[in-house]
């Protein structure tokens, strides 16, 4: 793909976000503490470390101790690899020493470290509403002017760190959301077609019950952020059932998050889980099984497909081969649509700073550039032994020969997207899209509410 085609259509992603940014709630306090969609979506199975840091509370650590912490919700070995592997080296070169900690639970440790005066230099931000959250309380600090300019990204993407005016995080990372993991050889063996429309999909998957096999690898348990995975399927949901209008009134809270659309949306995803011989989870339930744990069972012949971002090739059983027309080779298709208009859910990450330090921003720059993006890309592809790396970037000026062709196959969904939507959990308040949305949501999935009472309860928290 070409890169001024890419860096269009990657414009088109993101242009929501300009109106989205602007609905972040104002009040700050997040007593929930549940995470967010963490590109906790981009959580591995790494260390469940604390993230924070042994800095004194005026500067998080970077002034006194010559060293710039950073923390994130990536912490699978090639993700948090990666990035420490990259600021490492870049680190070297401009005499900063760079730490980088993945937490498993950062959703809720960052706000622990803000409230107690402790933050890090850096943290990595799944959420722009929680960014919003953050600066307009006074908890991050506004991007020096350094970092401001080199951010090497089309302004689409650079708007949803920007908060009333003011740019306070750097887009650092892209996730592409609707796709479905599967292994093609397995479908052919078996007389299965890929589905073109949702109702196939549905159809598809009560063929595969009949034949005795399990359709889907499905769990939601991820520490903190436990539940994000239901609401990136109702995310989905939303946009076939109801398309992208409703779906932009429910984030700016212009209809209640307990509307009968969005409670329809809320409840095909539930009965379609609960469907006798649907799912299988590896953990005992879907609220016991990590999110991460699906691409072995996918691998190993207990479900046919997987939906989750594009991301999740990290997760795939390292020397699995992708898209090479191989007996065992992974792929994915489209999540597919209900009216024909190819809605596309889509997601990114952000750098934000605690402290307006030389050295805090010097690193902020760096990696809002191409030059970091290009890095960490051939360093997490090196990690995962030459497989797919799990990270997309929309960064202008990066070698794109760096991806491989599932990777291209990603933007290439993009490019023919008609409706493309960042995830609504991101753009909500943090009280909601990172706390009851999240864990009413888990409730409804374990059975212990119908989606009109979760709707209610989430409804009832908005600020």
């Amino acid at each position: 793909m070409k890169r001024n085609k890419l860096l269009k259509l990657l414009a088109v992603l993101f242009a929501f976000a300009l109106v989205a940014t602007a609905c972040g709630d104002s009040s700050g306090d997040d007593d929930t503490a549940a995470g967010s969609d963490a590109d906790a979506d981009d959580g591995g199975s790494g260390d469940d470390g604390d993230g924070g840091d042994d800095g004194d509370s005026d500067d998080g650590g970077g002034e006194s101790s010559g060293t710039v912490t950073i923390t994130g919700p990536e912490r699978d070995e090639s993700e948090a690899g990666a990035i420490q592997e990259v600021l490492s080296a870049w680190g070297e070169e401009n005499g900063i020493e760079v730490e980088y900690t993945g937490d498993a639970d950062w959703e809720a440790n960052i706000d622990i470290q803000v409230q107690g005066g402790n933050p890090p230099n850096l943290s990595i931000f799944p959420q722009p509403g929680k960014l919003a959250d953050f600066a307009r309380e006074g908890s991050v600090v506004a991007l020096a002017d350094n970092v401001v300019s080199g951010m090497e990204w089309p302004e689409a993407w650079t708007a949803f760190g920007n908060v009333d005016g003011t740019q306070y995080g750097a887009p650092v990372k892209a996730d592409l959301k609707s796709l479905v993991w599967y292994q093609p050889a397995k479908f052919e063996a078996a007389g299965y077609e890929v589905p073109e429309t949702f109702d196939d999909f549905v159809a598809l998957t009560e063929t595969m019950i009949a034949d005795g096999n399990t359709p889907l690898c499905v769990g939601i348990e991820s520490g903190q952020a436990t539940g994000w995975t239901y609401t990136d399927w109702v995310e989905d949901m939303v946009l076939r059932q109801h398309g992208p209008d409703v779906y932009d009134q429910w984030v700016g809270h212009e209809i209640p998050f307990n509307d009968p659309q969005i409670v329809e949306s809320m409840q095909t995803v539930l009965d379609l889980w609960d469907t006798e011989g649907m799912v299988f989870s590896s953990g005992g339930s879907i609220a016991a099984t990590a999110f991460q744990d699906n691409g072995q069972p996918l691998i190993d012949g207990d479900c046919m497909m997987h939906r989750q971002a594009s991301f999740y090739s990290a997760f795939i059983p390292e020397g699995t081969a992708f898209a090479d027309g191989s007996e065992d080779a992974v792929d994915v298709f489209y999540f597919p649509d209900i009216n024909g208009d190819r809605p596309v859910l889509g997601a990114g990450t952000l750098v934000a700073a605690f402290d307006d330090n030389e050295a805090t921003m010097a690193v902020a720059e760096y990696m809002a550039g191409a030059d970091y993006a290009e890095a960490r890309q051939t360093a997490q592809t090196a990690l995962k032994e030459g497989g797919l790396s799990g990270f997309l970037s929309a960064a202008e000026g990066q070698d794109t020969g760096v991806y491989q062709p599932l990777e291209q196959s990603f933007l290439d969904i993009l490019a023919n997207a008609s409706i493309v939507r960042f995830d609504a959990s991101d753009l909500m308040p943090a009280e909601v899209g990172a706390g009851t949305f999240w864990s009413e949501g888990t409730s409804a999935v374990n059975g212990d509410q119908d989606a009109a009472g979760a709707a209610d309860a989430i409804e009832a928290s908005w600020p």
